[in-house]
């Protein structure tokens, strides 16, 4: 199986799946969903996207052992987070992006407090998903998903990089301060994601600790590869506002060595990165693709 054909099966899993849980009928317990709020809901999760971080808990999986789970609702319950931490960074109060995988961003289409619910909603039905005993029999397992998912989104993750992104927006940033930010607000949900698919596979200690080093340098492949676009690309190119790091002052790579050092930087992330599934041998090919892809992605 190619790489393309891997992401598109993964991608389309996905999608149908969004459709039907993201509806009306399905959000409707236990009482009746507003129908705004699940318009702006299915704004901010069904208009696009690359469905990245679902491939990789697929591919994570696969690559490790066959699950007895089901892998599409796991890789939703995280693409849900994701969906949710773009409709609230977006709002006025956090980036204040009008634009968003070429629309208008959920807060323009619809209001800020419609989007803040939007977000409050795609959140709690993440963990709705993962406590399902359909997305994995094992009710131990299940409770792994959902800490993964927890760490991967919360104070010490996601929520906590947003955090010191607008502290160092009003103090300066340093150079580690930046890693960090990276590590959290980008990097913890891609590693949840490889994590939560080694989980699924019931991955031995040793393969989930060889996976959570190469996950992390994938967040951090994925990070610098956006740095790189936001300073290369316009926003008609990669469907959202660009040049916002420099607008923003922000201290990227990029910034404070330029944008040679920070692909230097980026070719000695990727192989770190590859040299981590080596011991995983042909198994690995698609996902040494995929993370090949993060690095040299167009958009």
């Amino acid at each position: 199986m190619s790489l393309k054909h891997a992401i598109d099966s993964s991608t389309s899993a996905i999608e149908a799946f969004l459709d039907d849980e993201l509806s009306a009928n399905t959000l409707s317990t236990p009482y009746p969903a507003p129908d705004r709020l699940v318009n702006a809901v299915r704004h901010g999760a069904l208009n696009g996207g690359k469905r990245l971080r679902p491939a990789l808990v697929r591919l994570t999986a696969d690559l490790v052992g066959p699950s007895n789970g089901d892998l599409v609702r796991a890789g939703a319950a995280v693409e849900y987070v994701h969906c949710y931490s773009l409709v609230h960074d977006d709002l006025p109060d956090m980036d204040d992006d009008e634009l968003r995988r070429g629309q208008p961003t959920v807060h323009v289409a619809f209001d800020p407090a419609t989007a803040i619910l939007a977000g409050d909603s795609l959140l709690t039905h993440a963990f709705g998903l993962l406590a399902d005993e359909r997305t994995h029999p094992d009710a131990n397992i299940r409770t792994q998903l959902i800490t993964e998912l927890v760490q991967g989104a919360g104070v010490g993750g996601m929520a906590g990089g947003q955090m010191r992104d607008i502290e160092g927006e009003r103090q300066g940033y340093d150079p580690k301060t930046v890693s960090l930010i990276h590590a959290m607000k980008t990097g913890a949900i891609i590693r949840a994601s490889v994590r939560m698919g080694a989980i699924m596979a019931e991955a031995s200690n040793e393969q989930l600790e060889t996976l959570t080093r190469f996950a992390e340098a994938a967040g951090r492949i994925y990070q610098l590869s956006d740095d790189i676009l936001d300073a290369t690309k316009s926003s008609e190119e990669l469907g959202k506002t660009a040049g916002k790091d420099a607008a923003q002052g922000k201290s990227t790579l990029i910034a404070s060595h330029g944008l040679d050092h920070a692909r230097e930087a980026l070719n000695e992330e990727l192989q770190g990165a590859l040299y981590e599934l080596d011991g995983f041998g042909e198994k690995a090919n698609l996902m040494r693709e995929l993370v090949t892809h993060f690095a040299r992605r167009e958009a």
